[in-house]
């Protein structure tokens, strides 16, 4: 039998959550959450540090951007990328510091 105390997030919470363990556990949008971590980049930047087309970059990054954890601002012809919010950087950290514990 369950205890009664145990509660479980709403299907909507859950859905949102898992969506986004599930841009963290693709390496193309890791890496560019990572290069992201660092500066706001354009696409053209990132396709040239992961050494991947731009239409592949460019569909990962509507991928995150529908996940919530990047936005993007055009200045000019120029589109920069940067991470929504400083709840994405305190993730990589937690992560970094998992990684290292020994």
């Amino acid at each position: 039998m369950m205890d009664n105390d145990l509660n479980l997030p709403s299907k909507e919470e859950t859905e949102a959550s898992v969506q986004i363990f599930k841009a963290f556990g693709n390496e193309t949008r890791y890496k560019i959450l990572y290069l992201l971590f660092e500066k706001q980049l354009t696409v053209n930047e990132i396709t040239e540090a992961i050494g991947m087309t731009q239409s592949a970059v460019s569909h990962q990054l509507k991928i995150l951007r529908q996940t919530g954890l990047v936005s993007s601002k055009r200045d000019g012809q120029h589109v920069y990328y940067t991470l929504a919010d400083n709840h994405i950087i305190t993730i990589f950290k937690q992560v970094e510091e998992h990684i290292n514990e020994d």
